[in-house]
């Protein structure tokens, strides 16, 4: 984990080194502060042949402890300069980092992650880390030496002195040691209860125009609330731990200071100590368990820290299932697609309630799936909800990769294609039709950056987009609104269409996405299909009856496997379950989903 994060640094190392070097000028310089202030006392206000004072030495030590501060205020400045630069920097290399893996992910690595956590993980936990980069960098360094020199010059004024400080360290290190071990646990299942808070709110933002359709606010509030509760009263759980560090403290640094008066007086009538080294000793005093405090906080945000870097680095250290391979085919031959006992499952993580994977288990998708399509084929694809469709289209562009058997596209099994090029010529339209903000062109030009306005326009013309675009005070030019929010399901679904065609596949598939338009529409654009783009193979996936009942061939998907393969009428004097598709949709006016 920490050679991963390391390896983040990059182009911040120097910045990185020269923060615990400046830190450590830093200390060293101020460690002789109150040695000096001690000559001041002693040689300065007390001094001179009267006892009077001397003028000159107070002069003298005054000028040589105000260089020392001037020279600690400079190396702390260069070192928390270049703290922030290091830290910010690291921040931005690991949140640059995710995001380029995760841009690799197939849809397999999707699925491990939940888009919560994955938000929780380029946020919260960065952030986390950012801070303790930062701690490590000065406060790691500057109060292990802080402790190191205060004790070594309080040895060196007066040794006897000093066994004060070291019965104050042991029983101040015992009781923030029982606090660290309570709390530490208590970390690690904050984080599980982030990602749980920002699903509440992703879930209730996406879906706000369910939400008030159904008026369900009282009951997403009641759910965000529990979310919210649950972290709050961890971290109170927490907080109300660590707060017993102050008050410990607290008693510790009065004990000493009430150590140091008595055992002080009676030094100093003694002639064995100074007034001035006395109160040099208090200063230090409060240094060495100030860094003792400072020690035991850093070693709570650092193990803390540690579970924020175990969820990035499982991000970071994730591999895409799905790679191109070094002796890649970068071209399509044709339009042809044949699966050959094809079998597939999906993977799904069991988690505790600390967001541990303790378990894996399997959920068949496809079992022994087989048949092919000729170049410029358009074939149907039909069955009830979960019957393994979509899964089966994810396997023509290679979105998932087979458990068992071949997937072939153009002849050439589609794991021996360089997955760009075989995403260019095989175009697939997602059943959860998604649009980016920027004009209704920026997201046409998705399909095909370089696109003319003129190509925009004929692919809006197949897709049936065009005149409702044409109707808008902005044309092309009109800007849609995040998740287009200002369009129509249906004119969502075509604009996605028209943004596959203009990537001039091979391949098309079509995964119930025109179940938003109208019957009109729909055959409109199925027509456009066949007449306008005949050489292209279109794989139509639907629930609807209308929407394949002229395809060459119409594919009957049961249970993960194929129930029938043949044209609207073979099927409709052969096959059970389309008779009964038939007779619920187009006799009945009903849908789909088989009756288990």
């Amino acid at each position: 984990m920490f050679k991963t994060l390391l390896n983040n640094v990059g182009e911040f190392k120097r910045a990185s080194i020269l923060t615990p070097v400046y830190t450590s000028l830093e200390v060293l310089v101020s460690a002789f502060i109150p040695y000096v202030t001690a000559s001041i006392i002693d040689k300065g206000i007390n001094g001179g042949e009267t006892g009077q004072g001397d003028m000159t030495n107070v002069c003298l030590y005054g000028g040589l402890m105000l260089a020392l501060a001037f020279l600690s205020l400079f190396f702390g400045i260069q070192a928390g300069t270049n703290s922030a630069y290091a830290s910010t920097g690291f921040a931005y290399n690991l949140r640059d980092a995710m995001y380029k893996n995760i841009q690799t992910f197939s849809f397999s690595n999707i699925d491990r992650f939940s888009s919560s956590g994955l938000i929780t993980r380029m946020t919260t936990d960065v952030s986390n880390l950012q801070n303790a980069f930062q701690q490590i960098l000065r406060a790691s360094v500057r109060a292990p030496l802080n402790l190191i020199f205060s004790i070594f010059m309080c040895v060196f004024i007066n040794w006897k002195m000093s066994i004060i400080f070291i019965v104050a360290m042991v029983i101040l290190g015992c009781a923030l040691f029982f606090i660290i071990t309570k709390t530490v646990k208590l970390f690690s299942q904050v984080f599980v209860k982030y990602d749980d808070l920002n699903k509440s709110v992703q879930e209730n933002i996406q879906a706000i125009r369910v939400v008030k359709a159904f008026v369900r606010e009282d009951y997403e509030n009641k759910k965000f609330k529990k979310a919210a509760e649950a972290l709050y009263k961890l971290f109170v759980k927490t907080e109300s731990l660590q707060a017993l560090n102050h008050p410990i403290m607290n008693l510790v640094v009065y004990g000493c200071i009430i150590a140091l008066s008595w055992f002080g007086a009676h030094f100093i009538v003694a002639g064995e100590l100074t007034t001035g080294e006395l109160t040099s000793m208090f200063a230090y005093v409060m240094t060495i368990l100030t860094s003792l405090m400072m020690l035991t906080m850093i070693f709570v945000n650092i193990t803390m820290s540690a579970a924020n870097g175990r969820r990035v680095c499982q991000v970071l250290d994730e591999k895409a299932d799905i790679t191109s391979p070094p002796d890649a085919v970068t071209s399509v031959k044709d339009g042809s697609v044949e699966f050959d006992d094809v079998s597939f499952s999906y993977n799904q993580a069991i988690a505790d309630q600390d967001g541990e994977v303790k378990k894996s288990v399997t959920r068949p998708a496809l079992q022994h799936v087989s048949f092919k399509v000729s170049p410029g084929e358009t074939i149907g694809i039909i069955g009830g909800t979960g019957c393994g469709k979509s899964t089966l289209a994810s396997m023509v562009s290679r979105l998932y990769d087979v458990g068992e058997g071949t997937v072939k596209v153009g002849g050439v099994d589609v794991r021996r294609y360089d997955v760009t090029a075989l995403r260019n010529d095989v175009s697939m339209i997602l059943q959860n039709n998604i649009l980016f903000s920027g004009t209704i062109l920026d997201n046409l030009r998705w399909g095909k950056s370089d696109a003319t306005l003129e190509e925009c326009r004929q692919a809006c013309q197949l897709a049936q987009a065009s005149e409702f675009i044409e109707q808008m005070p902005d044309g092309y030019d009109t800007v849609i609104e995040q998740n287009g929010a200002n369009v129509s399901g249906g004119q969502k679904q075509r604009l996605c269409i028209a943004r596959a065609l203009l990537k001039k596949p091979k391949v098309l598939i079509l995964d119930d996405s025109t179940n938003a338009c109208d019957t009109e529409t729909e055959a409109k654009i199925l027509d456009a299909f066949n007449n306008k783009v005949p050489d292209i193979t279109k794989i139509i996936i639907s629930q609807r009856i209308q929407s394949v009942q002229h395809a060459n061939r119409i594919i009957i998907m049961d249970s993960g496997q194929i129930n029938g393969i043949g044209t609207h009428e073979q099927l409709l004097k052969s096959n059970a379950i389309y008779q009964e598709i038939h007779k619920l949709q187009i006799e009945a006016g009903g849908d789909f989903d088989p009756k288990k």
